[in-house]
């Protein structure tokens, strides 16, 4: 039974089983975590079960070859004959074949077949050998259940040796092969010498076949874990493009809403005015058509910095660079804290009371969030306007705090509820806490016990302060300053 041979797994990958769709592609089927129970090997692809036909072929003639020189050496006194020796080669060799599709019943088969071609006195060893060698090899490989790669495996190991011991049995009782054993005093007789070789050759064998199976079912193992998290990585940064993309959407749409809203109902309010008197009054009408169109002007000026958000960076070519997810110093350039007078001026001039009032000594705030107050104040003077009663008057106060600016916009509610005021659609309130979250702040908005409605907001300096860059953010003038409708 002993062979001195050196073997080369024919190869095995763990591959993605395609999946075919409906349109006719071929999609890859994710791989499985190797790590979680009843983890399998990937089955072997055609190409796989091809080479294993040729090398049962192969094994198989060379069989052949292996027992006609044996015969023609006449190592053997009572060979078996030729058909059944050939039937019984076949038996050994052709059965590798298929060794990965059921590798425990192929070793079966195998060592069966092997022990009867020992026990017949078929004059061959040598190719015996190697297809044993491949199908305990292909077991320790390929066997999906483990415990049954073991176990038939360990059947099969104390079968063999069973079986070695009884032809060494056989050996020592024959008279006539106990003839040709030389008589020589020493430690070891030339049987216990022989049978010790024999011994120490059988037990290289089988561990080596343990082994090397062993091995390369690890190996496979290793190799799943790789692509399992090579496609965790994918799908984490799959997920982390999408996230990025709904969060850019998201701001835009912040954006778009905060801009449009307010212009457009500040245009709303002029043009009302304007048609109102324009009959009695053109020159009032005149200059409410001169804020419609002031209005206008800056809706489109805003419109063009947040569109210009989704251009490609400066140098790129257009449609294929990658999109700025930050306004530029240019868009922000107005719309910051900054220009909460302005902002306040322009409500004033839509028809609005409203005052406005700086306390504390003015910080810097990075970009980003000096751009979140401004529009937060923008889209509650805005919903002032769309939904407070007639007359109503409002305050927008900007506290500088030790380690804190707050924002607070409230009004009175008017005296009356606005004839045909516009339904709220709740999408201000949820981009105004978004802008705040989004800087760690706190939000508040909530009607006045007293009547009114009230938003504030609450920003924390620390990382404002940390975060600015020189020249970054207009800082407003004055320590406190107050600003009244005349």
């Amino acid at each position: 039974m002993s062979v001195d041979v050196s073997t080369t797994d024919v190869g095995s990958r763990a591959v993605d089983v395609p999946r075919a769709t409906g349109a006719g592609h071929v999609v890859p089927v994710a791989p499985a975590d190797p790590d979680a129970p009843g983890w399998v090997r990937p089955a072997p692809d055609r190409d796989a079960l091809r080479w294993d036909a040729l090398l049962a072929g192969a094994l198989y003639l060379g069989a052949l070859l292996s027992m006609v020189l044996m015969r023609v050496a006449g190592m053997y006194d009572e060979p078996a004959p030729g058909w059944l020796a050939a039937l019984l080669l076949a038996v050994v060799t052709l059965p590798l074949a298929v060794r990965r599709r059921w590798p425990s019943v192929v070793l079966c088969v195998v060592a069966a077949a092997f022990i009867g071609a020992q026990v017949l006195y078929v004059p061959e060893t040598l190719v015996s050998n190697i297809a044993l060698f491949c199908a305990m090899y292909t077991v320790g490989a390929w066997e999906t259940d483990r415990r049954r790669a073991t176990g038939v495996r360990a059947v099969v190991v104390v079968a063999m040796i069973v079986w070695l011991f009884v032809a060494l049995f056989w050996v020592a009782t024959d008279p006539e092969t106990a003839e040709h054993l030389p008589d020589q005093a020493g430690v070891f007789s030339p049987f216990v010498s022989f049978t010790l070789l024999q011994l120490l050759t059988n037990v290289l064998y089988f561990a080596g076949s343990w082994f090397f199976g062993e091995h390369a079912w690890r190996s496979s193992r290793e190799r799943a874990r790789t692509a399992w998290r090579t496609h965790l990585l994918v799908v984490e940064r799959r997920r982390a493009e999408e996230q990025a993309v709904a969060l850019e959407r998201l701001r835009l749409a912040r954006e778009l809403h905060d801009a449009v809203a307010h212009h457009v109902s500040l245009m709303g309010v002029q043009a009302a005015a304007a048609r109102t008197v324009l009959a009695s009054d053109p020159v009032r009408a005149a200059d409410a058509l001169g804020h419609v169109e002031e209005a206008a002007r800056e809706a489109v000026r805003e419109l063009h910095g947040i569109l210009g958000m989704l251009r490609d960076a400066p140098g790129g070519s257009g449609g294929s660079g990658t999109a700025a997810v930050a306004p530029s110093d240019d868009a922000l350039a107005s719309l910051d804290v900054g220009g909460l007078p302005e902002l306040v001026e322009r409500a004033r001039a839509g028809g609005l009371r409203v005052t406005y009032q700086e306390v504390g000594e003015p910080r810097r705030l990075r970009p980003l969030a000096s751009l979140n107050l401004y529009r937060i104040a923008q889209e509650a003077l805005t919903n002032t306007r769309k939904h407070a009663g007639q007359g109503a008057r409002a305050d927008v106060r900007l506290r500088w705090l030790p380690d804190d600016v707050e924002l607070e916009v409230s009004d009175d509610g008017g005296t009356a509820r606005r004839t045909g005021a516009v339904p709220s659609s709740g999408l201000g309130i949820v981009g105004m806490r978004e802008r705040v979250a989004s800087d760690g702040g706190t939000f508040e908005a909530a009607r006045r016990r007293s009547g009114g409605f009230v938003v504030r907001v609450r920003l924390p300096l620390g990382a404002s302060d940390a975060r600015a860059s020189a020249g970054q953010g207009r800082v407003p003038d004055g320590h406190h300053r107050t600003e009244e409708q005349g």
